[in-house]
Formats: C-alpha cells, sequence, structure tokens
C-alpha cells in the first residue's frame, strides 16, 4: 500500500499556541482577582462593549420580536432536530440495579450536572446554530440552568438571531460577554451567581485556550482546536462537490484543515483545480479565510487502496469526515476516528453543522483517536450506588480483607475484619496475614 502526496499543509494548527496560551493565562488570572469589573473591563477594551452584561428580559423580548418569521421557523425546525436527536441519546442509556452476588445489589442512576456554561462565538460570523447545538442538548440531558454567553455583534448588542436561538432552545441566563473573560466568568460564577459545572461550546484560540487552563476546575466539552474537514473520495464522486465542500469548512477561519483523501489521481486532480476558483467566487470574509486555510493547512493525497485511504483517515482523526465512495457500509464499518461521519455525497458536512441533529462540537486536532462530540453524556453524572445484606457482607468481607492485606492496606482490611466479627462472631475465614510493617 502506499500514498501519494499531491499538496502538504505548510503549516499546523498549532503554529501559533504560545500566544493564545499567553493571553488566556493573564485574562484568567486578572478575571478570577477582579470578578466582574475586571471582566467588564475586558468587554470595553476588547469588544468596546460597555452596556449590561446579564442580557434583561425585556431587552431579550425586544430583540426576539424583530426576528423575521421565516428565520424564526427554520432556527426552531433546526432547534428540534437537536433536541430530538438528543432526547434519543439520552434514552439510550438508562438506570439499573443487578444483584452481584447474592446479598448485593448494585446499580447506576444518571444524574444531570446543576449548571451549564455554553459559549456561543462571534465574529466574522453569526453563529446561530452553535446556540442550540449547546444549549438544547444541555436541557435534553435535565441540567437545571444553562447560563450562555455571547461576545457583542460587531460593538452592539447579541446579534438578534443568536439571541433568538439562545432564547428558544431554552438559555436560563444570558450574557452579552464574549472571549476568555467569558469563559472565566462562567468558571467563576460572576454576573450570574452560579458557577458552571461544565463548559462548552467552539470558539476561537483564545477561547480554547481558556478552557483547556480551566479544565479540572470545570469539566469541558472538548479541546478544541480549528475546525477541520476529511473526504475520502474515489472515482466515482463528483469533483465539483468534493471541492465545494472542503471549501465549505475552510470557510470557519484561516487556521482550518481542509484534507482530501483521494483514491484517483485524476479526481484530486480535478479538484486541486478547481477549489481556487471556489474560493475565489466567496464573498470577502469568507475569501479570506477560505483562502488561507487552504494556502496554509490544505492537503490532498492518493491512495492506492480504500485499506490505505481508512488508515489515513484515521490518522488525521478528523472533526469532520466525509465519504464520496462506493459501497458505504464498507465504509461505515471500516472507519472509527472521526468526530462525525458523512457517508454519501448527499450528505456535506454542512448539514450536520446547522440542522440534522447530531451535535456540531466535535472533537479536533486527532482528539477523536479518544472522545466523540458533544452529547446528552457530557452533562450526565452516571453515579454508582451500593447496598449488602449480612450475608452478602460476609462473602465480599473476606475477599476484602484478603485482597487488602496482598495490597499492604491493613486499615482497609480491618473495616471488614470489624464486620465479620459483629455480623459473626466465632467464624473461621481465612483473611490473610495481617500487615506488620
Amino acid at each position: 500500500m502506499a500514498a501519494t502526496w499531491l499538496k502538504r499543509a505548510a503549516k499546523t494548527p498549532a503554529s501559533n499556541e504560545g500566544t493564545a496560551r499567553a493571553v488566556a493565562a493573564e485574562i484568567i488570572a486578572a478575571v478570577e482577582a477582579g470578578g466582574e469589573a475586571a471582566a467588564r473591563d475586558y468587554a470595553r477594551r476588547l469588544d468596546g462593549w460597555d452596556g449590561p452584561i446579564p442580557v434583561p428580559a425585556d431587552e431579550v423580548a425586544r430583540a426576539i420580536a424583530a426576528v423575521p418569521a421565516q428565520a424564526r421557523a427554520d432556527i426552531d425546525a433546526a432547534i428540534a432536530n437537536v433536541r430530538r436527536f438528543a432526547e434519543a441519546q439520552k434514552d439510550s442509556i438508562r438506570d439499573f440495579a443487578i444483584e452481584v452476588v447474592p446479598g448485593v445489589q448494585a446499580g447506576q442512576k444518571l444524574v444531570p450536572v446543576a449548571c451549564v456554561g455554553v459559549y456561543v462565538p462571534t465574529g466574522r460570523y453569526a453563529h446561530i446554530a452553535s446556540a442550540y447545538m449547546g444549549i438544547a442538548t444541555a436541557k435534553a440531558a435535565g441540567v437545571g440552568h444553562v447560563v450562555a454567553c455571547s461576545a457583542p455583534y460587531r460593538g452592539g448588542p447579541i446579534h438578534p438571531l443568536v439571541l433568538y436561538a439562545m432564547h428558544r432552545a431554552g438559555a436560563d441566563t444570558i450574557l452579552t460577554l464574549g472571549g476568555v473573560q467569558a469563559i472565566a466568568a462562567l468558571a467563576f460564577g460572576l454576573f450570574s451567581g452560579r458557577r458552571a459545572d461544565v463548559i462548552v461550546g467552539p470558539g476561537n484560540k483564545y477561547v480554547a485556550e481558556a478552557k483547556r487552563m480551566l479544565f479540572g476546575r470545570v469539566g469541558i466539552d472538548v479541546f478544541a482546536g480549528p475546525s477541520e474537514i476529511a473526504v475520502i473520495a474515489d472515482r466515482s464522486a463528483d469533483p465539483e462537490l468534493v471541492a465545494a465542500d472542503l471549501v465549505g469548512q475552510a470557510e470557519h477561519g484561516h487556521e482550518s484543515p481542509a484534507w482530501l483523501i483521494a483514491l484517483d489521481r485524476a479526481l484530486a486532480e480535478r479538484v486541486l483545480a478547481r477549489v481556487p476558483g471556489l474560493i475565489e467566487a466567496l464573498p470577502p470574509t469568507a475569501r479570506e479565510a477560505a483562502g488561507s486555510a487552504w494556502r496554509d493547512y490544505g492537503e490532498v493525497v492518493v491512495c492506492d487502496s480504500r485499506e490505505e485511504a481508512a488508515r489515513i483517515a484515521d490518522d488525521y482523526a478528523s472533526e469532520h469526515l466525509e465519504v464520496h465512495c462506493v459501497d458505504l457500509p464498507w465504509w461505515r464499518d471500516r472507519l472509527v476516528n472521526y468526530g462525525s461521519l458523512f457517508l454519501g455525497e448527499e450528505t456535506t458536512v454542512a448539514f450536520g453543522d446547522k440542522c440534522s441533529g447530531p451535535n456540531h462540537v466535535l472533537p479536533t486536532r486527532a482528539a477523536a483517536r479518544y472522545a466523540a462530540g458533544l452529547s446528552v453524556h457530557k452533562f450526565l453524572k452516571p453515579l454508582t450506588w451500593q447496598q449488602a445484606t449480612r450475608e452478602g457482607a460476609r462473602r465480599l468481607a473476606e475477599l476484602t480483607a484478603r485482597i487488602s492485606r496482598l495490597e499492604g492496606m491493613e486499615a482497609h482490611a480491618r473495616t471488614a475484619d470489624l464486620r465479620l466479627a459483629r455480623y459473626f462472631p466465632g467464624h473461621a475465614l481465612p483473611l490473610g496475614t495481617p500487615v506488620e510493617a
């Protein structure tokens, strides 16, 4: 098996990590020390926002009243799809209890976290879909309170369509706050009085670094980097659709990788020839982002077998993975490392980004080797419990005492000894050799 690269990336998403880490560390420390006043100061200096941070209910009502009817209907339909999928995910897991051995019951109960922070990015685009991907999924999991935040849109309040999506998805508190200061505010419970147990949502490299630094003090969805796409295509693929889908994801930002894994050199060359024209035809903001992303991070590799193509795709472990090939069931069964899989030319990543149902907050930077995308599971704690009868305790105590002493943990062993002495005086069970050293 062999692979030939027709285009290699000049950079990696880690190229500019150092600066983002330093900036995030400084802002987090300042907000932790200075509280709401420090967060307001950063909002003023970085985003030009001097208005209220918590959005008043009457302001939410005024903003969403101005949303056109068609936009409302479209956002509502997308929220319904995301909620339906999330509810099905929740139904796939359950509370249970089993008898491990006679007299010993053990079980699991699913408990949602109390508070979730959802970050909705705002920059070159109004990320409407990011609002309901986080909020609706948390609510489907049964989270009691969701604090959602987004930066002022181009110097003004939160974009009205984003605000509408936040409200309709079920946000309990909405903050006009963006960037690292927003992540810090969610973690420290500023402006809402509620510390987030988990913080989710995409963002730029500064936001990603802030989440990484705060992980452990709070839960997060994934260690995120720039959005990614990989497309596997054989000679049956339509080069126009493949090129359009690569460019569609490169539009996310200047550092968004787009990778083509081709099983036919002629197809790969046609896609390479078509991409520049599609980028050039974009409006200025998207053209600049996609052009830089394709130039610096785009890759094209030609493989001589589908097994080699699958191996390379699993090595990339991309956030989004499209398959434009024959025998789609083979690919679905064979591929294992991806954030979300899109099978067939009819199924573009953009559907998943906006409205098909599965969440669009997905692992990047090869984290799909060990992690999955955002789901209700992120907000649910599968807590375990145990209860033994006295007869059950007898069975466990004998094992516990001997294993504890094999480990050298005499205090553990004695908790078992004591119960046996209380419940079964005069027993003659072998409990191991007491630890003396």
